[in-house]
């Protein structure tokens, strides 16, 4: 199957848009087609070996339509832009209000001519004596005719698209909203034409209340007012529709149109469509990126908010990938060219959001299949009113005459052909720019409707590598261990080392002298250090070598229990500290999950790591469901089991290892996508690796899902209204009823508004707030807290099921299992119980609680100068976090403070010495 885009020229209303999309429907070997009248576009797959681009083509044009491959119109090294690129909007918008500002100039004469009687009349306008001797009376009736009819031609040319093609489209069997306006134009001004013959007659036989009744209906005026009115309502939905695409140009603009490459020794300055993959290319303070890329010299801070969304500049060295379209801020650097033309990220970015603008979400088929017989069902209306006007209420042929215009022109396809695609254009857009790619307008359908979100574990809600989460010095000093532990790690080429070599990095660690370097497998290592043996390793490692390890068993238990993993490091003569390493959660998961969860979004997830591990996660972001030890080709089978369950289903994972389990879930999103964006797999892409990202689809969707359902409502409320007041159902009760010209600037409105509303999603923000952790009551009910428990003391079956009764016993506890091989107990309750409360319970059925034990603890807030910017913060809050003792850090930027809480005392000295470490000062 092929996938292809077409421009689609001359529609006009969704009647167009539904017979373009039916004519190529039926084609052999066309498997889909979406038409949007928006963006004047088509997506189709199709046979390639069934069926042509020019088969296509030529069918587009036999439903009376233009259409040519986007390929064609494609714009240098990026996608093409909706409509054709945004030159062509800007001409086709000035051609519009040229034509509209002559159909307004010989409009006001002719509305002159044909009202001044009646401004006199009603409001007091006084009426020139030499207008006055030319056209009012019997005798000037030919006259003031006439000049009416020589006024409004000019308007009917300037405006002749809507006959040509209104009577094209209805002669073909498709009416549309041209077919409205052309007939109700054409048959005010073949009218008045009629009334001119029969004002001559009556003056050539001395008819004079034959000729006063016919000019006073000439009709003349609304002929070129019904044009008018409609071009203004349309050139004001274009100047709003334009604002939808913004984005997309917002996009192609970040791209610069040059680069400055280095190519046989020489420096120069080339467009960017000439740059060739490995060309070497200099990119200066303040430039834009030219194309993706690693740099291979120098380092700087790159601005990467245009393509993700992120405000902090992130720092970029040597090896370092870089994207075509940010913004380098700091240094001067040199980079190798990888990816080029439409293979860079921001070239596959904007098609993305292109394609998802040009893409038409389900709810839009109701409005189509109404479209489809709409038009034709309003001509008959019209022709019925007047007959009914006409033939049984008695009406005059005047009266009936208007009533049937009316019908006609006040009808609006318009409105209901732009309730959907305008919605989905600004919501996409918005997306983009908030660094959330949707692919589809049923992507972005069915994101509002999810009920399930099922979230991969490693690099979606942790960050996908082991980094360092506990330092604890017992017989060292903390600077001396890591400066011992980097060493030694330095020469590993294990992943748990590099977390640590990383660490001391960021810490700005000497790594101390290390030689005689032996790696044990499975265990750790030994080497020498300043002349005295190291070993750094697991407790196996340090057992073998007579090292005694019951001293820091329980911590080494509840590291463990937090799924990560303590390495310790020792001498021959005692353990000197333990660094644990864990592929932690990103700051931001807790917070999504539990913003899932308080929108009453059930959370699962799904991981291939152990059930000890899966569960630590589990506890600390209080997720309802975990599901481990998942292999990467079984979680498809998962997401199958809840959706035969009857869930809308959601999969958030990387995009490659999780493609089965994106493809078959309700939405796929990609997290964590960078410059590899998994459009095969994944309905949404996140560009920066946050879950808070995939909350704000689902908001996102929701907002523009209720968007369209108001268009959709206005759009036939105002029909449901607006037909049959037009038809004068109310004019035999009130005397009420619409001159065609009102019906005209009614419709004009209507659609106006319809656009408008959409655009009001261009404010929609990205906010999320502080959400507790508790959620909703309908969650709690499903939700437990999970807490492992050391106990010691049983012996026996009967031990084991005593600690199981009093654990139970405990209120809001809903199950305990104890395994007495290892002799802990795994305790589900509703919140979260203190470890006091446990240590009573076991220590009253005879037992001792190993841990956890319950920690004092103790607060203190502290005055920080030379913080800067967000990555001054980080680094503070992870110097004071390595500290012992300290359980908990919040570092505030504004207030230039950090509010610690520790389990022991520790002074302010240590403090100030870690803080000047960072390379900040204590205010004491």
């Amino acid at each position: 199957m092929k996938h292809e885009k077409f421009i689609v020229t001359g529609m006009t209303c969704s009647a167009c848009s539904s017979r373009v999309e039916k004519t190529v429907s039926q084609l052999e070997g066309m498997e889909k087609a979406s038409v949007n009248l928006l963006t004047n576009s088509m997506q189709v797959d199709y046979d390639e070996t069934k069926l042509s681009s020019q088969d296509i083509v030529d069918a587009v044009i036999g439903a009376g339509y233009g259409a040519s491959s986007s390929d064609q119109q494609q714009a240098e090294n990026v996608a093409t832009p909706p409509t054709g690129g945004s030159s062509t909007i800007v001409d086709a918008l000035n051609a519009m209000k040229k034509r509209l500002i002559l159909s307004v100039l010989f409009l006001i004469p002719t509305m002159y001519v044909s009202s001044h009687g009646l401004f006199k009349a009603v409001f007091g306008l006084p009426v020139p004596d030499a207008v006055a001797r030319i056209f009012d009376g019997p005798e000037n009736a030919m006259i003031y005719a006439f000049a009416q009819f020589v006024l409004v031609l000019p308007i009917i040319y300037l405006n002749r698209h809507y006959y040509i093609n209104g009577f094209r489209n209805l002669f073909k069997g498709a009416p549309n909203m041209d077919s409205l306006v052309g007939l109700g134009s054409a048959a005010s001004a073949l009218f008045g034409i009629f009334a001119i013959f029969r004002i001559a007659w009556g003056l050539g036989h001395n008819d004079l209340v034959l000729v006063e009744s016919y000019s006073t209906n000439l009709y003349f005026e609304s002929a070129g007012m019904i044009v008018t009115l409609i071009t203004v309502g349309k050139y004001m939905e274009a100047r709003a529709k334009g604002k939808t695409s913004q984005a997309i140009e917002k996009l192609m603009d970040l791209a610069p149109k040059e680069a400055r490459v280095i190519r046989n020794g020489k420096e120069s300055t080339i467009p960017v469509s000439q740059l060739q993959i490995g060309d070497e290319i200099i990119v200066r303070p303040g430039e834009s990126i030219p194309a993706d890329g690693v740099i291979s010299e120098g380092t700087t801070s790159i601005d990467e908010s245009a393509l993700t969304g992120e405000s902090i500049p992130v720092d970029k060295q040597v090896g370092d990938t870089v994207t075509a379209a940010t913004m380098n801020k700091a240094g001067s650097i040199h980079m190798t060219a990888k990816r080029i033309g439409d293979d860079m990220t921001i070239s596959q970015i904007i098609r993305l959001v292109d394609e998802a603008s040009s893409s038409k979400a389900p709810i839009a088929k109701t409005a189509d299949k109404i479209a489809g017989v709409f038009v034709p069902t309003v001509i008959t209306i019209a022709i019925i009113t007047a007959a009914v006007w006409y033939f049984l209420m008695g009406a005059s042929l005047e009266f009936a005459f208007s009533l049937g215009i009316s019908v006609l022109v006040i009808s609006c396809p318009c409105a209901l052909g732009l309730a959907t695609p305008v919605a989905i254009m600004v919501g996409t857009g918005k997306g983009a720019e908030n660094g959330i790619l949707i692919k589809s307008g049923e992507a972005l359908e069915s994101a509002h409707s999810i009920d399930t979100v099922v979230m991969d574990k490693t690099g979606t809600i942790t960050e996908g590598k082991p980094g360092v989460t506990d330092v604890l010095p017992l017989n060292t000093e903390l600077h001396n261990l890591l400066s011992v532990a980097v060493g030694l790690e330095n020469k590993s080429e294990h992943p748990l080392g590099a977390a640590i070599v990383q660490y001391g990095k960021d810490k700005n660690i000497v790594p101390a002298p290390v030689s005689d370097f032996t790696a044990i497998f499975g265990k750790g290592i030994r080497a020498t250090v300043n002349g005295t043996a190291w070993y750094a390793g697991n407790r196996r490692l340090l057992e073998d070598v007579g090292i005694d390890t019951t001293s820091v068993i329980n911590t080494l238990n509840r590291l463990g229990d937090e799924g990560k993993t303590p390495l310790l490091f020792a001498t021959d003569k005692a353990i000197e500290g333990i660094i644990a390493v864990a592929d932690m959660e990103k700051e931001s998961s807790a917070k999504a999950i539990a913003l899932f969860r308080h929108m009453g979004i059930q959370v699962v997830m799904l991981t291939g790591d152990n059930e000890r591990t899966a569960k630590a996660v589990q506890q600390r972001l209080q997720i309802p469901k975990v599901i481990a030890e998942v292999l990467p080709q079984d979680k498809e089978k998962h997401i199958s089991a809840l959706q035969a369950e009857g869930h809308r289903v959601a999969m958030i994972g990387d995009g490659i290892n999780d493609a089965p389990a994106l493809m078959k879930a309700d939405l796929g999103i990609a997290i964590g996508a960078g410059t590899d964006v998994a459009i095969e797999s994944a309905d949404a892409v996140l560009m920066k690796n946050d879950l808070l990202d995939a909350v704000t689809a689902v908001k996102l969707s929701k907002a523009v899902i209720r968007n369209i359902k108001e268009n959709l409502f206005w759009a036939f409320f105002y029909n449901v209204i607006g037909i049959p007041l037009a038809a004068g159902v109310l004019y035999p009760l009130f005397g009420i009823k619409l001159s065609p010209i009102i019906g005209a600037g009614a419709m004009s409105l209507s659609s106006f508004c319809v656009v408008m509303n959409a655009l009001r999603l261009r404010f929609f923000k990205v906010e999320h707030g502080d959400v507790s952790r508790e959620t909703n009551s309908k969650d709690a009910q499903t939700h437990t807290v999970s807490t492992t428990l050391v106990v010691d003391g049983m012996t026996c079956a009967h031990c084991q099921k005593r600690v199981e009764d009093a654990l139970t016993a405990i209120p809001g506890v809903v199950s305990a299992t104890v395994d007495l091989s290892t002799n802990t107990a795994i305790v589900e309750s509703k919140q979260n119980i203190p470890a006091s409360e446990f240590n009573r319970v076991i220590t009253d059925a005879g037992y001792i609680l190993i841990s956890p034990k319950e920690e004092k603890k103790m607060e203190q807030v502290l005055k920080i100068e030379g913080m800067m910017c967000g990555h001054c913060q980080k680094h503070v809050e992870e110097a004071l976090s390595a500290m012992d003792g300290v359980t908990s850090v919040t570092v505030d930027l504004e207030g230039k403070k950090a509010t610690v809480t520790t389990n022991k005392e520790i002074s302010t000295d240590q403090f100030s010495k870690v803080i000047a470490d960072a390379g900040y000062e204590l205010v004491k």
